[in-house]
């Protein structure tokens, strides 16, 4: 009877320990044990921490068949003790003895190991390495394989590395902290586009192609700078024979430099004269990858490319941003109607708005499905040949459509001013204008 309960409170302390190992190796940070003297023991550390969930994995499993192997011998010899020497009824005996075990568990297996793996998580850590690394050699195709079983057993998708994988933890956590106020839910719901951006493409969060504004760059420098000035963009994609052929990318800021210091120059200098290289990208570049490169690069707008080569769209640092942080205002940014009512007897819509219920507004015949759009915007860009910018124009119906910026940091249109026809002058739209959004 000695030599059970000896080789219980064994397997018990081994449990213990592992449980201890398994919580600080999973809440100790990489950043952390890159900044600790490089030993052995920290160089140890950190080939464990690049492979967390393995080793996590490996040592739960472990600390399982110790707990289970010590509960079973205290089961077992525990209620034989019972009913033998203490002449307790078989149900008696039982309850004694898993009242005891649960005490263990929850206080020698739970709490305790866990709360000094959280608090000495360092010195854990360290310590337990190079017995995780050990574990992992001898009994990690073991875990794995239990792990593939349950995923097939369970249904759903499951988890690749496991139940245990942090991340899933962390997501779980967040989650309750949200559930018990202590973080708002915008901050939960940011920490979880953080983790999802590892999941979200290039093309998902680019500007697409038929939304782009670009220049040729045969173009002078005053129609690159009223361009500029017009659409709102301080990054312009520079194109040679079309727009899958992008050349380069013109800085507004770099244009006026250039201007100030030499007058002359608008009207002498073309667009390629001042260009920047462009950045390419593919459009299946994950999000993450992308900003992390945008960053290193030190380039603020990129141009996305398909598979085949061509011109997919444009992504800037901005547009992966937002992806977590949701749309980025500023002091020039106003909520809006979709629809609101000018004093002269015309209208201010979303560009966005759908076109059959524009055409309902304004008593026009106008059928989505004949003119192959489903927008305003879409109908102006098709009348016009192109994408429309700040103050482009067109006349459907006896009403004028003129293009305004939106209410977002990207400068897209956002609106289109709908008037009844009338002089151009009337509206304060000059002529040469009109005539420069068609070069």
């Amino acid at each position: 009877m000695i030599v059970i309960v000896s080789v219980s409170i064994v397997l018990l302390v081994i449990a213990g320990l592992l449980i201890s190992s398994e919580t600080a190796i999973s809440r100790i940070s990489r950043s952390r044990v890159e900044d600790l003297d490089q030993s052995k023991a920290s160089v140890r550390l950190l080939s464990v921490i690049e492979d967390r969930p393995r080793y996590v994995n490996v040592l739960l499993f472990v600390s399982t068949i110790a707990s289970i192997t010590a509960f079973v011998l205290v089961s077992y010899h525990g209620v034989n003790w019972l009913t033998d020497q203490g002449q307790l009824p078989l149900l008696g005996a039982f309850a004694i003895t898993a009242a005891i075990l649960i005490l263990i568990s929850y206080i020698g297996l739970g709490v305790a190991p866990r709360t000094l793996g959280r608090i000495h998580s360092e010195k854990i850590a360290l310590a337990s390495a190079g017995s995780a690394r050990f574990l992992a050699a001898v009994l990690g195709p073991i875990a794995t394989l239990l792990i593939h079983l349950g995923n097939a057993l369970t249904p759903g998708k499951g988890f690749r590395q496991g139940p245990f994988d942090s991340q899933a933890d962390l997501r779980d956590l967040v989650d309750m902290a949200s559930s018990d106020s202590l973080i708002e839910d915008d901050e939960r719901a940011m920490i979880h586009s953080v983790f999802e951006l590892s999941d979200t493409f290039a093309r998902e969060v680019m500007v697409p192609r038929t939304e782009m504004v670009f220049i040729e760059r045969s173009k002078s420098l005053r129609s690159a700078l009223s361009l500029g000035l017009r659409s709102w963009f301080s990054r312009i994609p520079v194109i040679g024979e079309n727009a899958d052929d992008i050349v380069g990318v013109i800085y507004l800021k770099d244009i006026v430099k250039r201007v100030f210091e030499y007058r002359d120059a608008e009207h002498t200098e073309k667009v390629e004269d001042l260009m920047r290289p462009p950045y390419f990208v593919p459009d299946s570049k994950q999000a993450d990858d992308l900003l992390r490169d945008m960053q290193a690069a030190r380039v603020h707008m990129a141009i996305v490319v398909d598979e085949y080569g061509g011109t997919a769209g444009i992504v800037t640092i901005e547009d992966i941003l937002e992806e977590i942080v949701g749309e980025i205002a500023d002091e020039y940014d106003t909520a809006a109607p979709e629809v609101e009512v000018l004093e002269d007897g015309g209208f201010r819509v979303m560009a966005r708005m759908n076109i059959d219920d524009f055409a309902d507004l304004i008593d026009i015949d106008i059928d989505s499905e004949e003119e192959g759009v489903d927008s305003v915007l879409g109908l102006m860009a098709k009348r016009l040949g192109r994408v429309p910018i700040a103050e482009s124009h067109i006349a459907v119906q006896g009403w004028d459509l003129v293009a305004e910026i939106g209410t977002n940091r990207r400068n897209r249109i956002g609106f289109v001013r709908v008037i009844p026809s009338e002089p151009l002058e009337d509206m304060g739209i000059n002529e040469t204008d009109l005539v420069r959004d068609s070069d």
